[in-house]
């Protein structure tokens, strides 16, 4: 008998995520942030993503209605160029890095990716996108290390990479000092001409 108890629900999204490499470019731009602010919750690279359409929380497999929509919209699109580039924060609280290249079609794609959601039946009451990729949060109490890591960022050009899959991602909730575990739920590549 399996004792192990499932949640009734996850927090899933749909992302593109950097490749290893320039993950670790940003990390060693990153690297005096790092020394200087250890108190931050600083996000696992692993876990480095670009959000298009964040859906909340959804009951466990409800997502897989967006397989069959995502992998189809996957098959039919190019790899998007794209750059991590600068940094800045939201309110004090959340230190990111920017994005550059084809934020356009970045754009086309989160309304697609947007549009499938709303058509699978899962209600959808998203943000204007704005491409970012979410580097750290600041701990109540210190809000100075996310305008300092903001500014080690200043003038980071990262080199340019494809986005060359779809990511379906879940994650389970951070709760305290633990930082949020992500897992692919399922990925799709770009495979269009």
């Amino acid at each position: 008998m399996n004792d192990t108890i499932r949640p009734a629900t996850i927090r899933v999204f749909v992302a593109l995520a950097p490749p290893d490499d320039a993950k670790d470019e940003l990390a060693r731009a990153l690297a005096p942030a790092y020394a200087a602010h250890p108190g931050m919750r600083w996000n696992r690279i692993e876990d480095w993503h670009v959000t298009l359409a964040f859906l909340g929380e959804l009951p466990v497999g409800l997502a897989d209605r967006l397989h069959a929509p995502l992998a189809e919209l996957a098959a039919a699109r190019r790899p998007l160029g794209l750059a991590l580039r600068g940094g800045g924060h939201f309110d004090e609280r959340v230190l990111w890095s920017g994005i550059a290249g084809d934020v356009p079609g970045l754009h086309r794609l989160a309304d697609e990716v947007r549009g499938l959601v709303k058509e699978a039946g899962i209600p959808y009451e998203g943000r204007p996108l704005r491409p970012h990729l979410t580097l750290a949060r600041a701990r109540r109490g210190d809000l100075d290390g996310v305008p300092a890591g903001a500014a080690v960022l200043d003038g980071f050009e990262g080199r340019s990479w494809p986005a060359a899959r779809l990511h379906l991602v879940g994650s389970g909730h951070a709760r305290g000092p633990a930082p949020v575990r992500y897992r692919d739920i399922d990925s799709w590549p770009f495979t269009g001409a």
